[in-house]
């Protein structure tokens, strides 16, 4: 389940908090409303609903959901940096910047930053983005998220942040999600997320992405299921010199429901 922050663990409990998890928990295990939801999402592949939306005049291209779970989840972490593979028109970049100035004016990091990387930044976003009133904490690198120079800048300027969260939302084929993680989840802060985005190619009708790089057996999905086998079964450890550990928050797809990322908030606990 999602971390809670300093003023969450002193509270008193909240009856309507239990309540609440007792809801998500009942989720779970409720065939028919699983069942609604994943009609849903395959309607909504469909039609591009994702692509309806904006944050703060940029297009962002993400389910409402993941973007409620999303804010819930920086929220809690509180992090001083963002790591964010795919910048496209830049609303997701916009809204991690945003959240991290709410966070600044609750007490949390003042200094955080949000790194955008992508392979083909467009000239007209890279100008929005940069014009917009929330561009002061991000940073964009153009190239591969997985070329070893990009990779090497981007644990440069992650070094002496604290509480480190990623997204990985950009090229998703199997291989190249696998090497996302390999190369950032040692960044990724106990307590914090890796989260990984479209994992729902998997669960897709086959006519809905045919043409595609990326496929059945060959996306997000596959590729976190073969990164959590490699993770328990080797010793690789992350920057901070602890071994790595990661699990599935489960509670957060019973929470949403509809999401891009199914089996992809994955939390590390070591």
């Amino acid at each position: 389940m999602i971390i809670k922050n300093t003023t969450e663990i002193d509270s008193p409990p909240n009856p309507f908090d239990q309540e609440v998890k007792e809801r998500v928990e009942s989720n779970g295990g409720d065939r028919k409303l699983q069942l609604a939801a994943n009609q849903f999402m395959v309607a909504s592949v469909e039609a591009k609903y994702s692509y309806n939306f904006q944050w703060l005049g940029r297009p962002i291209i993400q389910n409402p959901q993941d973007i409620q779970v999303m804010q819930e989840i920086i929220w809690s972490v509180k992090p001083d940096l963002i790591i964010a593979t795919g910048i496209a028109n830049g609303g997701s970049l916009i809204f991690h910047s945003s959240m991290l100035e709410l966070n600044a004016a609750c007490g949390g990091p003042i200094d955080a930053k949000v790194i955008g990387v992508d392979v083909d930044i467009r000239s007209h976003n890279k100008t929005a983005i940069e014009r917009h009133p929330m561009s002061r904490r991000i940073e964009m690198i153009q190239g591969s998220s997985i070329d070893p120079d990009v990779i090497e800048e981007i644990y440069h300027l992650a070094r002496g942040r604290r509480r480190i969260l990623v997204f990985l939302d950009s090229n998703h084929t199997h291989d190249h999600v696998l090497a996302e993680l390999n190369a950032y989840s040692p960044l990724v802060s106990c307590g914090s997320y890796c989260v990984v985005f479209d994992t729902m190619v998997e669960d897709l009708p086959i006519d809905q992405i045919a043409g595609r790089p990326w496929g059945k057996g060959n996306n997000p999905k596959t590729a976190v299921k073969q990164f959590l086998r490699d993770v328990e079964e080797c010793e690789k450890k992350g920057v901070d010199g602890i071994r790595l550990k990661f699990e599935i928050d489960r509670a957060i797809d019973n929470k949403i429901l509809i999401t891009f990322a199914p089996e992809g908030f994955l939390r590390r606990i070591a």
